[in-house]
């Protein structure tokens, strides 16, 4: 039940700003809630079922060691990746003569292809080793957070500020990364060199987290800049 409920875990804070979960918001104004969720549901079985026998093959061509550092490693990125947000790309205005299951369903998974809750499902599988209860909790994790994503989207959006959010979801995957991290250098070094390099990737993290969350410039205000 780990493997089940710290997949579950994940994903649901992956997913919040995700790209899928904004898709889950605007497809939910097109159809109805039950039928998006049903859609999200196989698309996510599907494309995460793909990422858990990726995750599976990696264990048997890479040192066991190299994949966890790296998959702790990657939780950080997650959570860098979750400051900096998603945007959609017209996605939700592709029309389709497919049913609104299979229509939600095709564009969540080609949405999902390589984005991070995909790449989460494989750093999972690595970690837990158990392809089954980690496919279980990232499926149940993708659709419990688009159905937040569509209450929010409709119902609470005003009153839970979407940055919040965010943050909270990052500090908690780089506490996890940090975490795992600290734990694989444990065995082969000392004390000293340990807290150095967590230093050392707290403080790379910190700066990439004020970077990201920076609003960008404008095209109007660049324009006027190339102008003069």
């Amino acid at each position: 039940m780990t493997a089940f409920i710290a997949s579950l875990m994940f994903v649901v804070l992956a997913e919040m700003g995700d790209k899928t979960q904004l898709l889950a918001m605007a497809f939910a104004t097109r159809y109805s809630a039950h039928k998006v969720l049903l859609a999200v549901f196989f698309a996510t079985l599907v494309n995460h079922g793909l990422a858990v026998l990726t995750g599976h093959f990696l264990t048997t061509v890479i040192p066991l060691d190299v994949i966890s550092f790296a998959a702790a490693f990657s939780f950080i990125i997650f959570g860098l990746w979750t400051i900096r947000g998603d945007k959609l790309e017209r996605e939700d205005k592709k029309e389709s003569r497919f049913g609104p299951v299979l229509t939600v369903g095709i564009a969540f998974f080609l949405a999902e292809m390589g984005d991070k809750t995909q790449l989460a499902t494989i750093s999972l599988a690595v970690e837990y080793k158990n392809m089954i209860h980690v496919l279980m909790g990232t499926t149940l994790g993708m659709v419990i957070a688009d159905a937040v994503g569509i209450i929010l989207g409709i119902v609470m959006r005003k009153h839970i500020p979407e940055k919040t959010i965010k943050w909270i979801s990052a500090v908690i995957f780089v506490m996890f990364g940090l975490r795992g991290m600290c734990q694989i250098l444990s065995p082969r070094l000392d004390i000293l060199s340990i807290w150095g390099v967590m230093a050392l990737i707290s403080l790379g993290t910190i700066y990439a987290a004020w970077r990201l969350s920076k609003p960008e410039k404008s095209d109007d205000a660049s324009g006027f800049q190339e102008k003069r």
